[in-house]
């Protein structure tokens, strides 16, 4: 089987994304594999999908907001449902694809970064100020990261990326490719395992 990386398409603003981001890399590391992070907008799929925030949607959004911290505890990952919620979260999405550019490396720990912020210390990573800052404290340059929210090549290289998502299939968060095989949301993991190990089924 090739080593090829794992599509981890994710919106920052999306809390089962977060729970996915927390345990994607074990997963992948498993099998000898990278993640490929990849950050997408989901209020356009939601244009192209007739799709809304789940915690908008009459019934099911009490219970997702129960589900959201339920999932976290399971997976003893730290959460808190932000104080604001949705948001707007183009300005996180472009400080990661600049890191991608700039530092591969460097890339898991900004997206770390960023969801914690938001999930756990309920910051307003929509703001660029907060986001950038943010970025700054996993070891990027603040100031080059807010820079970057507002440059018309990593703006446009988030249109790209969004339309790729949405080319290859994606229509939610979290949504991993694996060998050119779509797995929609955290509770696949399973699924992907045993598809990694065995190479399908």
């Amino acid at each position: 089987m090739s080593a090829a990386s794992i599509d981890f398409y994710f919106d920052f603003s999306s809390p089962y994304g977060f729970l996915a981001s927390e345990r994607i890399e074990a997963l992948a590391a498993k099998h000898g594999r990278s993640v490929d992070w990849r950050p997408m907008l989901l209020g356009v799929v939601f244009k192209q999908t007739g799709g809304t925030p789940l915690t908008e949607v009459p019934v099911k959004g009490p219970y997702s907001k129960r589900d959201f911290a339920r999932s976290a505890r399971f997976h003893g990952v730290a959460f808190n449902m932000p104080p604001v919620f949705p948001i707007a979260t183009q300005a996180p999405a472009r400080i990661v694809l600049w890191a991608k550019a700039r530092s591969p490396e460097a890339v898991a720990r900004v997206a770390h970064a960023l969801y914690r912020a938001y999930f756990v210390d309920g910051l307003d990573i929509s703001k660029p100020e907060v986001a950038a800052e943010v970025a700054g404290r996993s070891g990027v340059d603040a100031a080059a990261a807010l820079a970057a929210i507002d440059d018309p090549a990593i703006k446009d290289a988030l249109k790209r990326e969004v339309e790729a998502a949405i080319a290859a299939g994606v229509f939610g968060s979290p949504f991993v490719i694996v060998d050119g095989e779509p797995f929609w949301g955290g509770d696949r993991f399973d699924q992907i395992d045993r598809w990694l190990e065995r190479g399908g089924f």
